[in-house]
């Protein structure tokens, strides 16, 4: 069903729309968690290791395919606030097109490349078969995270959060089954958990679009709607590609940490994949407000009110620092508990130094919030390129930590790279925000002088 966010209490709607998506993400590293779960237990801390050497790169190219598919959203969710049926049907179809484009040219492109990425990255000799075969299956299966990422970011677009979630639980609980299934009865190697993860995530995809083509009138395409129309498909290219950009830089500067990481040993890399496992979870909410601040500031910007924009990023930020209290909290009572889910009792060292990974995390939560509610809401203001900028304060400090601080200071200075990465992009965003802000309120005004 849409949903209007142009209307209401903005901490309602806010909730309203956050609250689904929440239980989606949550499933989602859910599903990501019980890979590393199974594979950490069934195939031991090497096979661990494989998997998270890979995850920088992962979300290096899967963070970049997701964040094109948000971005290509933003004029959808605009020209739906605005109430112009006609454009978002439009815009709909060529972000289809640019689509299938992008998930042919980046699996190709990816494959052929992830050895010798993760050749450079140091991959420790011990683990980098396990991780390659991994990651190329992870690869091979990018046509199916732009199907499932487009059609959900269409559904939130309109203001239906929940439809996606559906599908995600159904894919998550699949998944599970799955990844038993490939290790334990047909006791295939870490590929098997990759497998597991393409296929669940091929049932969502193909869930949404057939639930998106029979539900929604509104995306009842005719032929000529259709239609290829480069007008279009330069709008959407003009908000898909900073958006990819933004999770890719942000991920360059996870690269350059991972690969310090990798330099230390593998017991570290497995040490950072528990705690960096345990900390996905529990900053779901995070990525939830984020992504409802996008649909929020889209439609309410395409309705030309931006006071509501400002009462919907005081109640946003609200909900990000009670939030982040509770996972404070959280960490600090249950965190050894929930590493236990990935690691032996036995394997001391790893625990003690995936705890204190957590913790320190854990401590710097809020800023994180911040950088996931002003940047999206920039977003979806229509200032993608802007907050480009955010990512590349993020890759700088997650690069001064790999570079300079872990050569010289071991794992003590990994701790601390995420928190520094954040406050990084807070110092940009925050300024960055008002500034957008500033031009939107000249712009509407001209346009209502000139009406």
């Amino acid at each position: 069903m849409e949903k209007d966010m142009t209307k209401g209490s903005p901490m309602k709607l806010i909730l309203g729309f956050a609250v689904p998506l929440l239980f989606g993400l949550v499933f989602q590293q859910f599903y990501s968690m019980m890979d590393a779960v199974i594979v950490g237990h069934y195939l031991g801390v090497n096979a661990l290791a494989s998997v998270g050497a890979t995850g920088s790169v992962n979300f290096l190219i899967i963070g970049f395919c997701m964040g094109v598919c948000n971005g290509f959203a933003i004029p959808i969710a605009q020209e739906f606030g605005a109430k112009h049926e006609e454009q978002l049907k439009r815009f709909v179809a060529n972000s289809v097109w640019l689509s299938v484009i992008f998930a042919v040219v980046i699996t190709i492109v990816v494959s052929l490349l992830c050895r010798p990425i993760l050749q450079v990255m140091r991959t420790p000799a011990n683990i980098i078969d396990g991780s390659y075969r991994y990651i190329i299956i992870i690869f091979l299966g990018i046509p199916v995270v732009f199907l499932y990422n487009m059609t959900a970011a269409i559904l939130r677009s309109l203001g239906d959060s929940k439809t996606p979630v559906v599908f995600l639980v159904m894919a998550a609980i699949l998944n599970i089954f799955l990844d038993m299934f490939c290790i334990v009865v047909l006791h295939r190697n870490v590929d098997g958990a990759a497998v597991a993860t393409v296929v669940s995530q091929a049932i969502a995809g193909f869930a949404c679009l057939i639930y998106m083509r029979k539900k929604f009138a509104i995306l009842k395409l005719s032929q000529d709607e259709r239609r290829w129309d480069r007008d279009y498909a330069a709008k959407l290219y003009n908000m898909g590609i900073p958006m990819g950009l933004q999770y890719s830089i942000t991920a360059i500067g996870s690269v350059i940490l991972q690969s310090a990481v990798n330099s230390i040993d593998s017991n570290a890399v497995a040490a950072v994949t528990a705690g960096g496992k345990v900390s996905m979870l529990l900053v779901c909410p995070f990525d939830a407000m984020g992504s409802t601040m996008a649909t929020y500031g889209g439609q309410n910007v395409g309705a030309g009110d931006l006071d509501r924009v400002d009462r919907g990023l005081k109640s946003c930020s609200l909900l990000g620092l009670l939030y982040s209290l509770l996972a404070l909290g959280a960490v600090f009572l249950f965190g050894k508990q929930l590493l236990l889910l990935f690691l032996d009792a036995g394997e001391t060292q790893i625990i003690g130094n995936a705890y204190s990974f957590l913790q320190i995390n854990a401590l710097f939560y809020f800023p994180l919030a911040l950088v996931n509610i002003v940047r999206f809401l920039i977003q979806g203001m229509g200032f993608s390129k802007l907050a480009v900028f955010a990512g590349a304060f993020e890759m700088l400090a997650r690069a001064l930590a790999g570079f300079l601080l872990v050569p010289y200071f071991g794992f003590s200075a990994v701790r601390f790279a995420n928190p520094l990465a954040w406050i990084f992009a807070d110092i940009f965003l925050i300024p960055a925000f008002f500034h957008v802000r500033k031009k939107l309120a000249g712009i509407l005004s001209r346009q209502k002088v000139g009406s």
